[in-house]
């Protein structure tokens, strides 16, 4: 695993538990001294041995943790950064969730190496939506659906998200969108840093 994810696991403990947790994590886990490093390349198991000492830790449902983690991505301050690479998804949620498809190949470019999850998405016959994800390690649906939550109510949109099981090796994610304008969302201008 690119050790970017596991460096967002790692941040998202220390900036919403503190250092003790972190380090509790890494003594069951039997992580390195000195943390994660971003560019690094970690072999899977690592990555898994981090999230279940977190959960043991913390004694928290793996999906609940997923989701917490999804909405750290995108709201945490330190990764502003993301959360503006995220909103050149579209002008509106429904365009920022259209654009979900092409999310990993943007990311490839900027890094070539990071694995990002295989997204496909598609409506049923009532209209809603579902993302289907395909990715090394359990848990991209709950994972996404933190981050689409997030990303829902940084546009101002009023949604509904459930996990929809696992068909074929894909997670599914049903995403119902009633209102595209609910609340006033975040600013967000392609020229204004910070926004």
């Amino acid at each position: 695993m690119h050790g970017m994810i596991n460096c967002a696991l790692q941040g998202f403990l220390l900036a919403n538990y503190g250092p003790a947790v972190w380090r509790e994590v890494q003594d069951i886990a039997r992580l390195p001294a000195d943390g994660f490093e971003a560019m690094e390349r970690y072999d899977d198991a690592l990555t898994l041995a981090c999230f279940e000492a977190a959960l043991q830790v913390l004694e928290k449902h793996p999906n609940t943790l997923l989701e917490d983690i999804g909405t750290h991505i995108v709201i945490h301050p330190d990764l502003e950064p993301l959360r503006r690479l995220l909103r050149f998804g579209g002008a509106t949620f429904v365009e920022f969730l259209q654009s979900l498809e092409e999310m990993p190949d943007r990311a490839r470019m900027a890094i070539p190496e990071l694995e990002l999850p295989e997204i496909r998405l598609w409506q049923t016959d009532t209209g809603d939506c579902v993302v289907g994800a395909r990715w090394p390690l359990p848990g991209i649906a709950p994972l996404l659906s933190g981050a689409l939550r997030a990303m829902a109510d940084d546009y101002g949109a009023l949604v509904f998200l459930r996990l929809g099981g696992i068909a074929d090796g894909e997670e599914r994610l049903l995403v119902q969108v009633f209102d595209t304008a609910f609340s006033e969302g975040r600013s967000f201008s392609l020229g204004q840093a910070g926004a």
